[in-house]
């Protein structure tokens, strides 16, 4: 399967995404796939809604640990909001100031199945909510202010306007498909 970076304008993009129910073998051969596209776009998170999935899964390398997060929660939000440049896959090319905690307490399920509770800061934090937002249909830009996206409304039309292209060429990915996997 060909397997694209959906953009903004992607309607999976808005969806909350539903609990992934079953981590098994093929589950996780599609976080690796998941994860080596992640790499290769040089991003360090991607949230399952931004490959076609509509699913609460994502990967994320801070620099010091990859984490497979399945089925993430954040229990609570530590510390002041800082504002931090944030750029996103789905956005290429955009990249804006964006305000968020600090910290964050977590808990999500890795891809043996174990549960994981920890506490994140600053960068690994950042990452974490980012990610987070997508499963719930929320892009980094819902977060600035309009100003900040009217100065960039030209290109955010014409990201959108490939989006909807790519949506409709790919459509909603099934994860639990055979084919997927290369198991056709």
């Amino acid at each position: 399967m060909n397997l694209k970076v959906r953009l903004i304008g992607d309607p999976i993009l808005r969806k909350k995404a539903i609990n992934v129910k079953n981590i098994d073998e093929n589950f996780r051969k599609f976080l690796e796939i998941m994860t080596n596209m992640m790499y290769k776009e040089d991003g360090v998170g991607l949230a399952a809604p931004q490959i076609g999935i509509s699913k609460r899964f994502f990967i994320m390398d801070d620099g010091n640990k990859l984490r497979k997060v399945i089925n993430p929660e954040i229990i609570e939000f530590l510390g002041e909001e800082i504002v931090f440049e944030e750029g996103c896959l789905s956005i290429p090319g955009i990249f804006l100031n964006v305000k968020r905690p600090e910290g964050v307490r977590v808990r999500y399920i890795d891809e043996n199945g174990n549960v994981v509770e920890e506490e994140l800061h600053e960068y690994p934090a950042r990452i974490f909510q980012h990610e987070y937002d997508h499963l719930e249909g929320i892009l980094f830009i819902d977060k600035v202010s309009t100003a900040s996206k009217a100065k960039l409304k030209g290109k955010i039309k014409d990201l959108m306007k490939e989006g909807r292209k790519i949506a409709k060429e790919m459509g909603e990915i099934d994860i639990y498909e055979n084919s997927i996997y290369g198991n056709s």
